[in-house]
């Protein structure tokens, strides 16, 4: 069975471009799996006119090798829509668009290194062979004639397999009046939400903004005009609160705040983790003011727009009244004020949760949990070069947010990452790590993690201005 350098579990963005990057080096072999039939990126929430909240600088690729041929620039190159872009003057591509650039990725990846992504494939287990010194992953893959399996052998793993849709306790239950979905099936349900009458949004964030702004353009006002649909937006969140983009908030996405964060007590990170929700959880201010305008816009005529924003408000029960509507049903939401501490319910016969994700559980690693480190909750204890086992050959391409930080969601961090996952794996440096990119201090001592660079690979220094640390604390 031939050994590979390093094996990949999950084909999400991030290991998709950490392939990418890999697929040009000549010593260094991958192969990487995924359980779909190809690359799908959110497809729920693929929006018309919705775009990323990160420039289309964070592809897969560019910020580690902007001469890549797997850039976001290469695939609008090559579909004839580079000068479009570019007479549109914005930064941010469509959702769409991303999706259909990742897959390219994966089709051009699919040319020029065959067998590196191989798709169909369900990884059921991991396992150590310590007389071969190397992992064994067993997959299973559906097949016309049953089910099958293929091992794998690799003296580095990646994992990736990305986050799940989280659906509160208190609406997984809910069935019988109409749909309850999370905004990760939206698109596929929204014929069937839009005729059930009446459509409650639980949740903040940008999905949710997204969500409701899609679903207001349905909503008609005017003399003699009755909406199809009436239309509700509730979040336990104090307000509609923007994502922070100023700039030197965005220098926490950096090298240097990144050593700081993980150098910092669990416990602490798990505090700010909650309180940094509004760098990367909020909506962007664009669309904040487009639904504002919205509403202004269909308010214009003076008719009462059937649509209700609540903040402050969480559901903290929920249930289905048979009888309500007229005999049809509906379900009735127990929302309890932050703020007055008071209840009320709501009623609706449709609910969209745009209530976040969860990391996938990996239970394939039960035969390697002895070789991995955890912390008393249960989560995967990640050090800087995003290895998580003492032998230091075990990777994580995504879900580290709780040793990590803002970096570890971010899609331009993501070739950041890649880059030392790939220096651990070869030995060298492929790509140049930045070690120092932002212009503030983050803590009154240098953080005490190691260079995520492997002893013995170049160093390489940044172009970068570094300047000398402040005589006080510089972080708000």
């Amino acid at each position: 069975m031939r050994t590979y350098d390093l094996a990949g579990v999950g084909i999400g963005p991030m290991n998709l471009g950490l392939a990418a990057l890999a697929a040009p080096l000549d010593d260094v072999t991958c192969v990487f799996l995924d359980q779909r039939d190809g690359f799908s990126w959110h497809p729920g929430m693929l929006i018309e006119g919705t775009t990323l909240q990160v420039p289309f600088l964070a592809d897969l690729v560019t910020m580690a090798d902007p001469t890549s041929p797997y850039s976001f620039l290469a695939w609008l190159k090559e579909t004839g829509r580079l000068y479009p872009f570019y007479i549109r003057e914005s930064f941010y591509p469509l959702r769409a668009e991303y999706d259909a650039y990742c897959r390219w990725a994966a089709g051009r990846l699919a040319e020029a290194a065959p067998g590196m992504l191989r798709w169909g494939r369900r990884v059921t287990a991991v396992e150590y062979d310590a007389g071969g010194d190397a992992y064994v992953l067993t997959a299973r893959i559906a097949g016309p004639d049953g089910v099958t399996e293929e091992k794998y052998r690799a003296k580095h793993l990646v994992l990736g397999t990305g986050t799940t849709p989280r659906l509160p306790a208190e609406l997984r239950d809910l069935a019988g009046a109409g749909p309850v979905v999370h905004t990760g099936d939206y698109l596929p349900n929204r014929e069937a939400l839009t005729a059930s009458g009446a459509v409650t949004v639980v949740g903040s964030g940008q999905s949710a903004g997204e969500v409701y702004r899609d679903l207001l353009d349905g909503l008609t006002t005017g003399p003699g005009g009755t909406s199809p649909y009436r239309l509700d937006w509730v979040t336990r969140s104090s307000r509609f609160f923007p994502m922070e983009y100023t700039k030197l908030t965005l220098e926490m996405t950096s090298p240097e705040y990144t050593d700081h964060y993980v150098a910092l007590p669990q416990d602490l990170r798990d505090r700010l983790g909650r309180e940094q929700r509004n760098l990367h959880k909020g909506m962007s201010g664009d669309l904040i003011d487009d639904i504002y305008d919205t509403l202004y816009r269909k308010s214009a005529l003076g008719t009462p727009l059937p649509t209700t924003l609540l903040t402050d408000c969480e559901v903290t029960a929920a249930r289905l009244d048979p009888h309500g509507a007229g005999g049809t049903g509906e379900y009735v939401l127990t929302l309890r004020h932050g703020q007055t501490g008071r209840q009320t319910e709501h009623r609706t016969r449709a609910v969209v949760a745009a209530t976040g994700y969860t990391p996938t559980t990996s239970e394939f690693l039960a035969p390697v949990l002895d070789r991995l480190d955890l912390d008393p909750r249960g989560r995967l204890v990640v050090r800087r070069d995003y290895t998580v086992d003492t032998d230091r050959r075990v990777f994580v391409a995504g879900g580290e947010e709780h040793t990590h930080g803002v970096t570890a969601p971010d899609l331009g961090f993501a070739p950041w990452r890649a880059s030392v996952i790939l220096a651990r794996v070869t030995g060298r440096e492929p790509y140049p790590i930045e070690r120092r990119i932002a212009f503030q201090t983050f803590g009154l001592d240098s953080p005490e993690s190691p260079d995520p660079v492997p002893a013995g690979a170049p160093a390489s220094r940044p172009h970068a201005v570094a300047t000398t640390p402040a005589a006080t604390e510089t972080t708000r």
